[in-house]
Formats: structure tokens, C-alpha cells, sequence
């Protein structure tokens, strides 16, 4: 990048027809794991208009009744309120899911099998994973996701805390930030687009957005004289949730990991469980990032890894500082092999996933939320000593 550059990301919040997707599956993967912590769960979810459609693969022994999760989930969400299209008690549900296919189960399983080169748990698919960690926020996250994620809090927390009566769940935010280099120097412009019912002005949205979120939770010395806010700029957002557009799970992937500041390997995290490297080394690769910006080892961190379907090591292991370590990246990423164990079965122990902990990290990003195992940074004095 360029030293002065402007940086934009965005969030939605839980009313997004793709969030509430996001939701119901994992609220099925923890129903799941509550019961059956070895349940393997891969479940999508389909919402448009007042109708949810449940499809994908789930093996397990709890007993579920998957409608009822569903209205819950929705219920949690807020789409409660009488002239919603898409309300908790009315909604159809379709279920579609069937069990695991067997020959993805041998190659993840811990167990011998005909044709498997292993009798260890391996990755439940191929594919690239990326982690990062940047010293921009106290989370140690980019700033511009950050900020974004602040404003939905706010508003979620306006709306159901709060009471404000004309509310609605579905939002977005786009923040984006100036940069002098590493520096953060100005916000150049916010947006929010909010729901809301029909009755409320504009003008009133706008001064709601400005004085009692925006004002509230960015930091006001990089909110200048020229900063532009941007809100509910079609001017009318009455119609909105999957009455208004489609839903499906997996397709804010972006907005659940940094904000496209880095890299993202491809596949998205709700309703898979952990055996699923999609997910678990995702939040894995984080989780060593993280450490490592946090041990002072460099200012911004990047790890890539790499697994085949059914093979229980990485096919490859990349770090990249960006120039900001303290130490080379082939010696940090020694250090890090030390410290953490790269295989997807101890990936699940090191950080404890099969439990029922994944709504909590579905909507407002997946990362810099501290009740999330992988966003500790215990190892970081490990890290210091393995150099």
C-alpha cells in the first residue's frame, strides 16, 4: 500500500438476511454439541420471505427438534414485531439435512480405514486457511472492521436494550479510515443503513445515527469537521430482512473475518464443526497470530496453512510480518511450531471446540471478542521464550 491511503469495511448486523442465516445454522451446531459433543455438523440455511429451508449433513446423537431451534433463533434476532413477514411464529420451515457421507467420516475419523494412509484424525477438507493480528486496536485487529462491528453493537444494543420503538434488525455499517502509513489519522466518511418502520422521518434516523452511535462509539479525535456521514442514503429502508432479499449461510465471510484488510482462505464458518479446518484452523491461525503480535514479536501478523482432506499434518505452514518482526519469519514460524500444534485433532484440544460456543461468535465478526478461546493470548510468553 501506498503511505497515505484510505481503507473501507463493513458489517452487518443480525437482521441481515445473510446473518440470520449465519445463526440458525450455528445455533444448530450448538444444539448439537450440547447434547452430542461429537456431532458433525455441516448446516446451511436458506431464508427468503417468510419461509427457512435447512439442508445440508449432521450426524449425531442428540434428539433435536430443528423447528423450534429455528424460532428461537429468529426470536433472539427480533423479527417479533406484527408487520414483520418474517416473524419467529409464522415462518415455514422446510428440513432437508441427512447424515454425513461415510466417506468423508473415514478420512476424519481417528480410526483405520481401506485406502487411508493414516489411522489418525485428519482434516475434514482440503483447503488454505489464513490467520491475522495487527496491533491497530486493543483487540489487535484492523481498525476499519473494527469501528464497523462498534456501530452494529450500538444499534443492536439501542434496539432490543434500549427499546428504541422503530428499530428494525436489519442493518448495515461501512467505515471508511484514513492512514498515514501505520498511522490512523481520520474517519472520512460512515455509513449506516438501517431498518426501521414506516412512520419515522429521516431526519430523525440521522440524528439517531449520528449523536447516539456514531458520536457514542468512535473515537472522537479521528471524527473531523469534514467527516461524512452517510445515513439510510436510498432514503427509505422499510423493507428489509428476507422479506426484502434472500439469505444463505456463508456469504458475509468477509465481514466475519477482517474486513478484507487480509487475506481470507475461502471457507466460510457457521454451522460446520470443528472437524471442518474451514473453521477451526481459521480460528486456530488467529489464535497464533494474535499471540505473536501480542508477545511484541512483530506489529502485524499473517499465517497461511494448508491441509489435505483425511491427512492428520498441514501440507503447509507460511508466516509473513510484513517487515514489523522482531525476528525473522522462518524463526518465528519455528517458535510457533514449538508452541502450537498444527494438526486439526489438536487443534480441537488446544483450544477446547467441542462445545456449545458458536452463536456467541456469529454475528459482529468472529474475531476480537475475548470470551472466544482462540482470541487468548496466554501463549504469548511461550512464544518469547521459544526465541
Amino acid at each position: 500500500m501506498s503511505k497515505n491511503f484510505i481503507f473501507s469495511s463493513e458489517s452487518v448486523g443480525e437482521g441481515h438476511p445473510d446473518k440470520v442465516s449465519d445463526y440458525i445454522s450455528d445455533s444448530v451446531l450448538d444444539a448439537c454439541l450440547a447434547e452430542d459433543p461429537a456431532s458433525r455438523v455441516a448446516c446451511e440455511t436458506l431464508v427468503k420471505s417468510n419461509c427457512v429451508f435447512l439442508a445440508g449433513e449432521i450426524t449425531t446423537g442428540a434428539d433435536l427438534n430443528y423447528e423450534t431451534i429455528v424460532r428461537d433463533a429468529i426470536r433472539e434476532i427480533g423479527y417479533t414485531n406484527d408487520d414483520d413477514v418474517f416473524h419467529a411464529d409464522k415462518v415455514f420451515v422446510s428440513n432437508i439435512l441427512t447424515a454425513q457421507s461415510p466417506d468423508i467420516a473415514q478420512g476424519v475419523d481417528a480410526t483405520a480405514a481401506a485406502g487411508k494412509g493414516t489411522a489418525e484424525q485428519g482434516a475434514g477438507d482440503q483447503g488454505i486457511m489464513f490467520g491475522y493480528a495487527c496491533n491497530q486496536t486493543p483487540e489487535l485487529m484492523p481498525a476499519p472492521i473494527m469501528y464497523a462491528h462498534r456501530l452494529l453493537r450500538e444499534m443492536a444494543h439501542q434496539r432490543k436494550d434500549l427499546n428504541v420503538p422503530w428499530l428494525r434488525p436489519d442493518v448495515k455499517s461501512q467505515v471508511a479510515v484514513d492512514f498515514n502509513g501505520n498511522e490512523i489519522t481520520a474517519i472520512r466518511n460512515v455509513v449506516i443503513s438501517t431498518q426501521h418502520s414506516a412512520e419515522v422521518s429521516l431526519d430523525t434516523i440521522k440524528e439517531f445515527c449520528i449523536e447516539e452511535v456514531i458520536r457514542k462509539v468512535l473515537p472522537a479525535e479521528l471524527l473531523k469537521d469534514d467527516t461524512e456521514y452517510l445515513i439510510n442514503p436510498t432514503g427509505n429502508f422499510v423493507v428489509g430482512g428476507p422479506q426484502g432479499d434472500a439469505g444463505l449461510t456463508g456469504r458475509k465471510i468477509i465481514v466475519d473475518t477482517y474486513g478484507g484488510w487480509a487475506r481470507h482462505g475461502g471457507g466460510a464458518f457457521s454451522g460446520k464443526d470443528p472437524s471442518k479446518v474451514d473453521r477451526s484452523a481459521a480460528y486456530f491461525t488467529r489464535w497464533v497470530a494474535k499471540n505473536i503480535v501480542a508477545a511484541g514479536l512483530a506489529e502485524a501478523c499473517e499465517i497461511e496453512v494448508a491441509y489435505a482432506i483425511g491427512h492428520p499434518y498441514p501440507t503447509s505452514i507460511h508466516v509473513d510480518t510484513f517487515g514489523t518482526g522482531k525476528e525473522s519469519d522462518a524463526r518465528i514460524a519455528e517458535a510457533a511450531k514449538q508452541v502450537f500444534s498444527f494438526k486439526p485433532a489438536d487443534i480441537v484440544g488446544q483450544l477446547d471446540l467441542l462445545r456449545p460456543i458458536y452463536r456467541g461468535s456469529t454475528h459482529y465478526g468472529h474475531f476480537g471478542k475475548d470470551e472466544l478461546p482462540w482470541e487468548s493470548t496466554a501463549k504469548a510468553s511461550e512464544l518469547q521464550a521459544a526465541l
